[in-house]
């Protein structure tokens, strides 16, 4: 007897949503992590930075200017487009639409090489945008593919996927470059190249989530209200006013919304660690580039284990706990780094942080998820990552500031302690049964 592919915890379904974060990874690890920042600013800017506004830029300036551009739009558009996206049961045309969008202009990056400023940023933002507006429909299918039993397991082996094939394509990407000459290409072309094989293969993968992951609800008419309209200004309407009516229910939403602050702090550590580790270790260690290469590709395969370590934990002792004891874990890493000297306790720092890393990020996801009214996913996924790109500000800001003032990155490390131990003392707080029955009194 067959099972309804529309069904909850359906293996070709969740092989589907899965295969979509091992496709996008390529550009989150090769792209926004590993090989554009450095390309840009050695390559397409160079040393001396660009003329901009009547002034000298530097590439760095640029670049953290154009990824808050980024996340502004982000910002802006994400929970109303998710409440459309809910209204007209259109996920999966929107989670497509992002994605191709995004794999398109990451394989144009390709086609920039030095001067070429203007156009490097444009292609990057259109990915971007496309690689996070993506993910909010993406995380979106979460409580519609998995039962509340298995969620943080479909979570941790969704991220599990990820880190995996971020980590096969970073790795491939990495061996053009060391073998360009052999190859018959310039270390610049390797690099281009290893950057548009990312876009290809966001766009390949993603194949499998476009023919494996299915809508999972029924779309509403129009309000008759809306119906003269045009028809792209009725539903951007319709959106923003789901939008404003969740908003009006806050009150009934406390104990997710007491997570979504818990969250916002502590991903503000984990953000925050994942931004500086590599001057950390520049700075700090005077460690060659080889040896953090070879740290964030670790990261990235034990990532997946942990991902998939802590949703097997969270199924025995419970999904707020798991977090609480990650959170513990990000705590002692922070701590640890103040005291490393080597390489070699650079390399097991990397490890731990990899493990911590899945578990805290797809238990996250899951137990949000699980707390949120499934006819409404989207728009709730919108507010999720509006709080976490939100929560990638004070950190950063603090770890500057602190280095800053005491001449050492050291005191910066530990002092994100604090991140991750407020975000503890909230998140014990949340009630998540009361959260629960919350999501069942509103109304969408």
């Amino acid at each position: 007897m067959s099972v309804d592919p529309s069904a909850k915890d359906h293996p070709r379904t969740i092989f589907g949503w899965c295969m979509y974060d091992w496709a996008n990874s390529a550009y989150a690890t090769t792209v926004l992590a590993g090989l554009l920042p450095f390309y840009f600013a050695e390559v397409v800017v160079g040393p001396d930075g660009v003329a901009w506004g009547g002034r000298v830029v530097s590439a760095d300036t640029l670049w953290s200017f154009f990824v808050g551009v980024a996340a502004f739009i982000v910002f802006l558009f994400a929970p109303a487009l998710g409440a459309l996206a809910d209204f007209t049961a259109t996920k999966k045309r929107f989670l497509l639409s992002f994605g191709y969008g995004g794999a398109l202009f990451t394989t144009l990056l390709y086609f920039c090489r030095s001067g070429d400023v203007l156009m490097t940023l444009l292609f990057f933002l259109v990915a971007q945008v496309g690689f996070v507006g993506g993910n909010i429909f993406y995380d979106a299918f979460l409580p519609h593919i998995a039962s509340q039993e298995r969620m943080d397991w479909v979570s941790g082996k969704g991220y599990a996927y990820g880190y995996v094939g971020g980590g096969l394509q970073f790795g491939l990407a990495l061996a053009l470059i060391v073998g360009h000459q052999r190859l018959g290409l310039t270390q610049e072309s390797a690099a281009r190249l290893g950057m548009a094989m990312a876009g290809l293969w966001w766009a390949g993968f993603a194949l499998f989530t476009a023919r494996h992951l299915k809508e999972t609800s029924s779309g509403n008419l129009l309000p008759e209200r809306y119906r003269r309209w045009p028809r792209w200004l009725a539903y951007m309407a319709v959106g923003v006013s789901r939008t404003m009516r969740t908003l009006r229910q806050v009150g009934r939403f406390r104990h997710l919304l007491l997570f979504l602050i818990a969250f916002m702090l502590y991903n503000d550590g984990i953000q925050t660690v994942i931004a500086v580790a590599t001057v950390y270790g520049t700075v700090e260690l005077n460690l060659d580039v080889t040896v953090l290469m070879l740290t964030l590709l670790m990261i990235q395969v034990i990532a997946g284990f942990g991902a998939l370590l802590f949703g097997w934990l969270a199924e025995r002792v419970g999904t707020k706990v798991a977090v609480m004891v990650t959170l513990l874990l990000w705590s002692g890493v922070v701590s640890y780094a103040y005291f490393i000297e080597t390489a070699g306790q650079y390399l097991f720092l990397g490890g731990v942080v990899g493990l911590v890393l899945g578990g805290s990020q797809a238990l996250s996801r899951s137990f949000y998820g699980s707390m949120i009214p499934e006819e409404a996913s989207a728009e709730f996924y919108g507010f999720y990552t509006v709080f976490s790109k939100f929560s990638a500000i004070w950190g950063p800001l603090a770890f500057a500031a602190i280095s800053q003032m005491t001449g050492s990155s050291r005191s910066a490390i530990i002092a994100l302690v604090v991140f991750f131990i407020a975000g503890l003392g909230l998140l014990a707080l949340v009630d998540e049964d009361k959260a629960r029955q919350a999501k069942l009194a509103g109304a969408f």
